[in-house]
């Protein structure tokens, strides 16, 4: 199978299902290989240290795989240890491979969607307090004023398809209302978790008319695709078979079950064993 070049998609757990979709929706040629990291989900609250082990351990993994290109399609692990991969780990030991996160083409269009020039963004802790959405936000729009908020109970309720049912509501509402507290005139949120676009219906009905909720499936997808036609050097590579393989290093009955959840049709994972 390492013959096969695939992209491979990472996140902690289901989440990046939710990007992969978009990812296999607009490039559906290309063969691609999952793995969810749900032994050691969420990646929320981890440090830093703890979530660049864990990231770099299964970018590690999809390499060996024959995946030349992985996405973070995982907010905690791009914004806690893409760019140590790519400025350290890349050049020396994997210098025809490249890993791309999900913060900085969300970043490059986010200012396209507010009128008022204040953006609501929601996300884990580890997101929310390592700045990286404010940071690279204001290298292209420095104008922006950008609001944060983290939300430590929404990745439980949904890993734990808990998500539609009523005693999700407070949770949902304790965390809009606390955003939109802290500046009235935010008039778009950009959902800075993966996982978070399960929640839209229950989030959308408690925000005024016209307010955008921003998700980034097709965002990263669509930047994929111009990544892609602008690297022949690693589009030439990757097999055309439209294969998708999926792998978790939890329980794959689990997986299975709830991974459909979030891609929209079934799946059929292999368990994996991550522990050096």
């Amino acid at each position: 199978m390492v013959n096969k070049k695939s992209i491979g998609v990472f996140d902690s757990g289901y989440g990046g299902l939710t990007v992969f979709k978009s990812i296999a929706e607009q490039l559906p040629e290309y063969n691609y290989i999952y793995l969810g990291d749900n032994a050691r989900s969420p990646y929320g609250d981890h440090s830093f240290e703890t979530v660049y082990n864990y990231t770099l351990e299964c970018v590690e993994w999809l390499f060996a795989q024959g995946c030349p290109l992985v996405i973070l399609a995982c907010n905690t692990a791009s914004a806690k240890a893409l760019r140590t991969i790519q400025q350290k780990i890349l050049p020396v030991k994997y210098p025809n491979h490249r890993v791309l996160g999900v913060i900085r083409p969300t970043a490059e269009v986010v200012g396209l969607y507010t009128a008022s020039n204040t953006i609501g963004v929601m996300g884990t802790r580890g997101t929310v307090n390592s700045d990286s959405y404010p940071i690279e936000i204001h290298k292209f729009y420095p104008e922006l004023e950008v609001i944060q908020q983290s939300c430590p109970m929404w990745v439980p309720l949904i890993e734990n398809n808990e998500h539609l049912k009523e005693g999700a509501d407070y949770f949902v509402k304790e965390y809009v209302d606390a955003l939109l507290a802290k500046a009235p005139a935010i008039d778009a949120i950009l959902l800075a978790c993966t996982h978070y676009p399960l929640l839209i219906p229950k989030i959308q009905a408690l925000l005024p008319e016209g307010f955008k909720l921003i998700a980034q499936g097709d965002i990263v997808a669509e930047s994929l695709v111009k990544y892609l036609s602008n690297h022949p050097e690693i589009e030439s590579t990757l097999t055309k078979e439209a294969e998708k393989r999926f792998f978790t290093s939890g329980d794959y009955l689990v997986f299975d079950r709830n991974a459909s959840i979030f891609f929209d049709e079934p799946v059929s994972s292999q368990q994996i064993n991550l522990k050096k």
